[in-house]
């Protein structure tokens, strides 16, 4: 039995998309902040020392447009980037690491963009077959576009833990724990490498709306729960003896077929047919039992 998974999940379009900022290098913006800084105090202190108001006030300004200048340096850090706003609306994203200079009365949001992971806690949900069990997985993933994990929704990182618990619950609910039917499919516990590409598909459709990248995704626990553990596990157990029983009577079968053709061949004994069941009889016995056999000389003939 197996399910087929929609992965293609509906999401609004992006109102925002990351783009550039406009920034400058910025120690040259640092060296001329100091500068400013320390000239309107230099103008302040001789204003003041020889009461001449214009330079006082010129200094307060010089001073006050070397902290201005100073508000704008942005330092960036390798892993992470700068949303910038300025008035309420999207200015572009700095990725550039280092000492930046941007519009001073810019509002700067920092989000990193390194890779992630994300384990769910371990969920009881019922599977295709309707069998409880328990799953949890791991996702890495890593945040792609910044604008949209900024204003598209409210909280990104909650929005990815959300979404993957939700895609979790969703898988396995799609596809059985185990396959029971010579048919096959897809199972949770057999298809690993094709059930976790749908989960990956899967949580990155759910995710693209807050600009997130998912990069890999696995199951990281998967049992039947506890109430139907033990019944589960005699059925599997049935299941490896049939197997091995049908394995073991092919063997034996195939046995049986070389003694006989090779009896025929080097014309050691001819056997009729009687005699022929007979010792395929035994020979059954003797390989399909799980026991060892008790040899039994027969001092009569066989038809008697």
């Amino acid at each position: 039995m197996s399910a087929d998974v929609d992965v293609m999940v509906e999401m609004p379009k992006p109102k925002v998309t990351e783009r550039s900022a406009r920034d400058l290098n910025g120690w040259p913006m640092l060296g001329l902040a100091l500068v400013l800084i320390a000239a309107g105090i230099a103008l302040f202190i001789v204003g003041v020392s020889s009461e001449h108001i214009a330079l006082v006030v010129v200094g307060v300004l010089v001073f006050l447009a070397g902290l201005v200048v100073s508000g704008g340096l942005t330092p960036v850090s390798p892993g992470r980037a700068r949303v910038l706003q300025i008035l309420g609306r999207y200015a572009g994203t700095i990725r550039t690491d280092g000492l930046r200079w941007v519009n001073p009365i810019s509002v700067r949001t920092e989000i990193s963009t390194r890779i992630r992971n994300h384990e769910t806690a371990v969920a009881k949900v019922n599977d295709a077959d309707g069998n409880p069990i328990e799953i949890a997985a791991v996702v890495v993933w890593q945040v792609e576009d910044t604008a949209q994990a900024r204003f598209e929704v409210d909280d990104f990182v909650e929005f990815v833990a959300i979404q993957t618990e939700t895609a979790v619950r969703h898988i396995a609910n799609s596809y059985p724990y185990d396959i029971h039917t010579v048919e096959g499919g897809l199972s949770l516990r057999d298809s690993t490498d094709e059930i976790t590409g749908t989960l990956s598909a899967e949580i990155g459709a759910r995710v693209q709306a807050a600009g997130v990248h998912v990069i890999e995704s696995r199951i990281t626990h998967l049992a039947y729960a506890p109430e139907i553990a033990q019944a589960m596990l005699r059925r599997q157990q049935a299941g490896a003896v049939v197997a091995a029983r049908q394995q073991i009577v092919e063997g034996a079968v195939g046995m049986v077929e070389l003694a006989l053709d090779k009896l025929s061949e080097r014309n050691v004994v001819e056997l009729d047919e009687e005699r022929k069941a007979t010792m395929v009889s035994n020979l059954m016995v003797v390989l399909c039992g799980d026991r060892d056999a008790q040899p039994v000389v027969n001092a009569g003939s066989l038809y008697q």
